[in-house]
């Protein structure tokens, strides 16, 4: 089993669509470990807010075959795949690791560049796998996270309404 962390993110009906792809990602992996769910402005693109958390949980799909998984899920939720790359989403799901590997799997480069680009996947993967070490930079991400420069990018912590 490998263990792998993606970030979700919406900015299109976020309440319903995260709550949702959290449900099918549970439905489809199991035991899903959490960060928080923050808020932050687009980047890149004037738009809607969106929300951003990331999640861990254990896999026996390849780096490909998960990635076309998650690409499923995206669509079934109303991803547009001829939308601008900077523009709202439905949903987003990105694997942001995979084990420890490092390289172009399966057309998925690892680990992905957000990780430490983004106060929006940083500081929950620093939440959820602090102790944990970057594959590329051999530092843990609560390391990354202490020396990210915070006032590049505002979140703030929210929580998901009932349906």
């Amino acid at each position: 089993m490998a263990k792998v962390y993606v970030s979700i993110g919406s900015n299109i009906d976020k309440h319903q669509n995260i709550q949702g792809a959290l449900i099918e990602l549970a439905k489809q992996f199991g035991e899903l470990t959490l960060s928080n769910i923050y808020e932050s402005e687009a980047v890149g693109f004037d738009g809607d807010n969106f929300f951003n958390l990331v999640a861990c949980f254990e896999t026996q799909l390849t780096v490909g075959e998960l990635s076309r998984a998650l690409k499923a899920m995206e669509d079934h939720f109303g991803r547009e795949r001829n939308s601008p790359k900077f523009s709202g989403r439905t949903l987003d799901i990105d694997i942001l690791t995979y084990d420890q590997q490092v390289g172009e799997i399966d057309g998925v480069l690892l680990p992905r560049a957000e990780i430490i680009e983004n106060a929006f996947v940083l500081l929950p993967l620093s939440e959820i796998a602090a102790d944990e070490i970057h594959p590329e930079l051999q530092v843990s991400y609560a390391r990354l996270w202490f020396f990210y420069e915070k006032d590049k990018q505002k979140l703030w912590r929210v929580e998901l309404k009932g349906n």
